[in-house]
This record gives structure tokens, C-alpha cells and sequence, in this order.
């Protein structure tokens, strides 16, 4: 519900302030009091555009400020919306309490600021989260009743079931997924084939170098060796003289000691332990001089094999930098081989998984056009029981020979029109429309002002007037599947009065038990059943006209109940009337 609401600096509203209750709230006044401003108001809070002229003269902006109260049937979709803009999702105090708290200004220059719960948004997030907030109906184009994207949801939250909405969002998400998969593959065919030709001379460039693992590094060894092969021979060789085969040999001098100290070892035990290990210094230094031998032996300078192995790493270089930059490896180019391997046995099976992913598609398509008919069907009986409850609202609304219908288009066989009409009923006949996450009907709400008129759409057809009884036509029809927290009827009692006028305002009424309404009239016999009644009224104030707005007591209700009914001479009769109509209501 709207709880709270405040209007600053806005024509003839200098500083009004609002509180709200639930049920039925009726606003009244003389002609020209400022009730429309106050519903104009509100459709700022609902993202209405704004004009330069707005700020009363002599102020710079015009601010509107509200507090709503979320009903709980509506309080997880409107935290939804304030977490996808990046909303706070409560403007309590300590961010508790889920109220929302809106406040908007305009500028002489025509430019808006928004704020939500004290955070600054734009215009559009505004109106995304207040369209389940308040819904208006009037002489103003901000309204949700006369825009078509609007009336599927109508009719769906009226007699469709909630699991074939969603197995139809099901159905089209696996229906978007096979698509994607399908497209994924369905390339161009000489595109593909010209990759496939691509991808066979990476990988035969590969293979007939044939890289393995680690090879780069091995042969920087070996390349290494062989380009020092003469001296690495020399100095084992050398090192085989030192130790073992030349004149003072290591080897032998060890051994004449080794000779002088074995009797010694016996005389002197201590000598034992260094003896030992000078002999074993002699075994692995005689090891040492076979091992410099064999590698003296091995090694040989080899023009040829340096030659073979400068030309091989030579072309490893190319093909490391052509496959994986300047510091790739063997082993990465092997992955990328893998990698490329692969791509190409995936487009030589191309047309094999072209097939069994069209073949996923078809199934996706089928079953997605089996829930669009179903949702179709349920959406032309569901449009039939509207036209039924809504047209038989309208006639008790003051609007005999009224018919609302709801105008239904179906891909299929070009069907088209009203919920009732044979050209909707559907078939089986193939269409080339994928069905989207609701399916594929186009709903829009008609109105048959009279008999024998043709039915156009409500923008062309209502008034200010007719749209609020329409409105409230609907919100009786929906009973408790309308999602909108609170409504706004402005002119509902256009054209009507007397006996119609009082049965409207027990419509109204009826409906206020279940969603809070606020309601701008001209009528006593709507005026007397409010829940809470507010009177405008223009006073001077130091040279300038303002309106004041008040809650009226029991007297002053009765006082302006009579004003409505008398005009400016108000009687005793007039009064006796007044009394009888609160009388009526009381006893409701």
C-alpha cells in the first residue's frame, strides 16, 4: 500500500502531506482543488515523464516523496526488482521493515533525480519497481491498462495455470541451449572445409618435423659437447695420466705408501683407520682413471653429427616459435598438435554431429510448440472467462452494452482474434515461429464501447473514466491474482450517478478488502464508503492560491458529503441525504 505521501512545490500543491490507510481512500474537492495533481503525482512515482513546468512559480523543483508498504504477496517480487537495479531492498530504519521510500524531483529544466531507499537511481528502475507498487487509472498517460505488453500477464495471472507458464519457460530454455548447440556447428561449409585444410597443414608441418619430449634441450647439450670435443678428450686423457698410466702416477706413489705402512699398522693400531681409507682413495681413483679412460675413448670430433644436430634444433627453432612463441618448449607444441588433432577429427565429424544435434533441435522445437498450444488453450479459455466476469462488471459499472475482449494471436494458420472466435482455437498446421519463454500469443484487452461497434483497443476507445471502471472491472475479475499492491482510480464516476454511482462505490469497496485503493471522485454516494475520506481545497495564502488537503472527522464528512450532494446551497434535506448515505455505508 502507499502509506505515506508528500507533494512539494507542484502547481497549487505547495506542501501537502498524505498518510493513507488500508481499504478505501477517497479524495474530494471543488473543481480545480488540485485532486488530478495529486494522481499526477503519483504517476511521477511511477516513472512518468516530466516537464519543465511542473515547479510552481517561483521554485526551482518539484519534489514528490512516498512511503509504500509492500503487500506480502508482492513483497518477494518487489525485492527481486530492487536487487536486479542494485537497489537497497528496504528504506526502514536499519534497513529493516521492507518499506520502500521514493522521492523524486524535477527541475525547472525538465531533468529528474531519483532516489530509492536513499539511493540515487534513474527513472527506469523507478518505474520497474514501482509497476507492483501502484497501478493508475485516468486521464494521464502513465498507465499500465492500455499498454498491450501488459495484458498476456493480466490474462495469465487470471486463469492460467502457474506450472504451464513455467513448463513453458522450460521448454524454451532447452529450445534456446539447442539452438546455440546447433549453430555452434552449423558453419558455413567452405569456411569449414578451408579450416579443415588449415588444420591438416599445421599438423603435417608438425608431424614431419616430428618434435618429442624434451628434445630441444638435449641436443643443446650435445651440441655443446661436440662443438668442445677436443678438449674435453684432452683433459680425460690427461686426467688418465695423472691418475694411473704417466711418471709419478697418483695411483702409484699411494700404493709405495700403502706398501711402507702395513707394518707399521701393526706396531701402531691408530694407524689402521687413515691407512684403510688411503686405500680406498686408491680404488676410486683407479675407478676414476677407467672411467676418464672410456670417455676418451668415446669422444671424437664428429663434423658431421655437430652439423646434423645444428640443422635438427635449427628447425625445432622454427617451428617452437612458428607454434608457440619464443620461449615455447617441444612439449607445449605437442599439446598444441593434440589440440588441433582434435578440432579437425571434430569437423570430420561434422556432418555426423550436424545431424544428432538437429535431430536435438526438432525434439526442443516440438516440445516447445506443444506447451505454446497448450498455453494457448488455456489462454482462450481463461479469455473467455474474463469477458464474461469483466463485461458483466462493466454493465453493473454504469457501461451497458460494454464488452471487454481479449484479442489473441497465434502464429498458426494466421489465427487471430478474440478469446472466443474460431480463428484462435490453434491447429496443428506447421509454422516457422519458434515459440518464446510464454509462448507465442498476443494478447491485448479490447473494448466494445457498444453494441454492434467494433472493438478496438482500450487506448482509442476509454476515456479517463471508462479506463478506471474498466480498471476496476479487471481487479474485481482477478479477485487475488493481480499483483499491484495499491490502485489509483481517478474519474471513475465520469458519466454516472444516482443509483450506478452507488453501486460502483461498492464495487470499489469490494475490491479495497483485498488491494488498498485510492480513489479521486465527484460522487457522494462513492465518497460514503471510504475507509478514509480527504478533502483539497484552494485557499489564499498571501497573495497566491494553495491547496490545503485534510483528513475529515465525522463532522466535517458529513458537512462535505452534503456539499457534494447540494452544491453551494446545501439544505436540511441535503444534510438528512448525506446523513442516510454514511448511514448506509456504516451498515455495510
Amino acid at each position: 500500500m502507499l502509506r505515506y505521501l508528500r507533494i512539494t512545490n507542484f502547481a497549487i500543491l505547495s506542501d501537502v502531506e498524505l498518510e493513507f490507510v488500508p481499504g478505501m481512500n477517497v479524495l474530494t474537492g471543488e473543481t480545480g482543488a488540485g485532486k488530478s495533481l495529486v494522481v499526477n503525482a503519483v504517476a511521477l512515482l511511477r516513472g512518468a515523464r516530466a516537464s519543465a513546468d511542473l515547479p510552481r512559480a517561483g521554485a526551482d523543483e518539484v519534489v514528490v516523496e512516498a512511503i509504500f508498504e509492500p503487500s506480502p504477496d508482492v513483497a518477494a517480487e518487489v525485492r527481486a526488482r530492487l536487487v536486479d537495479a542494485g537497489l537497497p531492498t528496504s528504506g526502514g530504519e536499519g534497513g529493516e521493515g521492507g518499506e520502500v521510500v521514493v522521492r523524486r524531483v524535477v527541475t525547472r529544466s525538465g531533468r529528474s533525480r531519483v532516489h530509492v531507499n536513499g539511493s540515487l537511481a534513474t527513472v527506469g528502475a523507478l518505474a520497474r519497481v514501482a509497476e507492483v507498487l501502484i497501478d493508475l487509472a485516468g486521464q494521464h498517460e502513465h498507465q499500465s491498462l492500455v499498454d498491450p505488453a501488459r495484458h498476456r500477464g493480466i490474462l495469465d495471472a487470471f486463469g492460467v495455470e502457474p506450472v504451464l507458464l513455467e513448463r513453458g519457460r522450460a521448454a524454451h530454455e532447452a529450445l534456446a541451449a539447442a539452438r546455440a548447440a546447433y549453430d555452434a556447428v552449423d558453419v558455413d561449409e567452405r569456411t569449414r572445409a578451408e579450416r579443415a585444410d588449415w588444420l591438416r597443414y599445421q599438423l603435417d608441418e608438425i608431424d614431419g618435423i616430428a618434435p618429442t619430449e624434451g628434445e630441444e634441450a638435449r641436443l643443446a647439450t650435445e651440441r655443446e659437447r661436440l662443438r668442445a670435443a677436443e678438449r674435453l678428450g684432452a683433459v680425460a686423457r690427461r686426467a688418465v695420466d695423472v691418475i694411473y698410466a704417466g711418471e709419478q702416477a697418483v695411483t702409484d706413489r699411494l700404493g709405495g705408501l700403502l706398501r711402507e705402512l702395513e707394518p707399521l699398522m701393526v706396531i701402531d693400531p691408530a694407524l689402521a683407520a687413515p691407512g684403510q681409507a688411503l686405500g680406498e682413495a686408491r680404488a676410486i681413483l683407479e675407478d676414476a682413471a677407467e672411467s676418464f679412460r672410456r670417455y676418451a675413448d668415446g669422444i671424437a670430433d664428429d663434423p658431421a653429427r655437430q652439423e646434423a644436430v645444428e640443422e635438427r634444433l635449427h628447425a625445432l627453432s622454427r617451428l617452437l616459435k612458428k607454434h608457440g612463441g619464443r620461449a615455447a618448449t617441444c612439449s607445449e607444441v605437442l599439446l598444441r598438435r593434440d589440440a588441433l588433432a582434435a578440432e579437425l577429427a571434430g569437423l570430420e565429424q561434422h556432418e555426423s554431429r550436424k545431424r544428432e544435434l538437429a535431430a536435438a533441435r526438432a525434439l526442443a522445437l516440438g516440445a516447445a510448440v506443444a506447451c505454446a498450444r497448450e498455453l494457448g488453450t488455456a489462454r482462450r479459455a481463461a479469455g473467455q472467462r474474463l469477458e464474461q466476469e469483466a463485461s458483466a462488471h462493466l454493465g453493473e459499472l454504469g457501461m451497458k452494452g460494454a464488452r471487454l475482449t481479449a484479442r489473441i494471436e497465434s502464429p498458426e494458420a494466421g489465427s487471430a482474434g478474440s478469446a472466443g472466435s474460431a480463428g484462435s482455437a490453434g491447429s496443428a498446421a506447421a509454422t516457422n515461429v519458434e515459440p518464446g519463454p510464454h509462448g507465442w500469443d498476443r494478447v491485448e484487452l479490447m473494448l466494445q464501447a457498444n453494441r454492434g461497434e467494433e472493438a478496438r483497443p482500450l487506448a482509442r476507445v476509454a476515456s479517463g473514466g471508462e479506463l478506471s471502471r474498466i480498471m476496476l472491472a479487471l481487479k474485481l475479475a482477478l479477485r487475488g491474482a493481480d499483483p499491484v499492491s495499491a490502485w489509483v482510480l481517478d474519474e471513475i464516476d465520469a458519466g454516472i450517478g444516482g443509483a450506478t454511482g452507488e453501486v460502483v462505490g461498492r464495487k470499489i469497496r469490494a475490491a479495497a478488502e483485498q488491494r488498498q485503493v485510492i480513489c479521486v471522485t465527484h460522487l457522494a454516494q462513492i465518497a460514503a464508503l471510504a475507509d478514509a475520506h480527504f478533502q483539497l481545497e484552494k485557499q489564499e495564502h498571501e497573495g497566491r492560491t494553495e491547496t490545503t488537503v485534510r483528513r475529515l472527522g465525522a463532522r466535517d464528512r458529513r458537512a462535505e458529503i452534503a456539499r457534494m450532494l447540494g452544491g453551494l446551497e446545501i439544505t436540511s434535506r441535503t444534510r438528512a441525504h448525506a446523513d442516510e448515505l454514511l448511514a448506509r455505508a456504516n451498515a455495510r
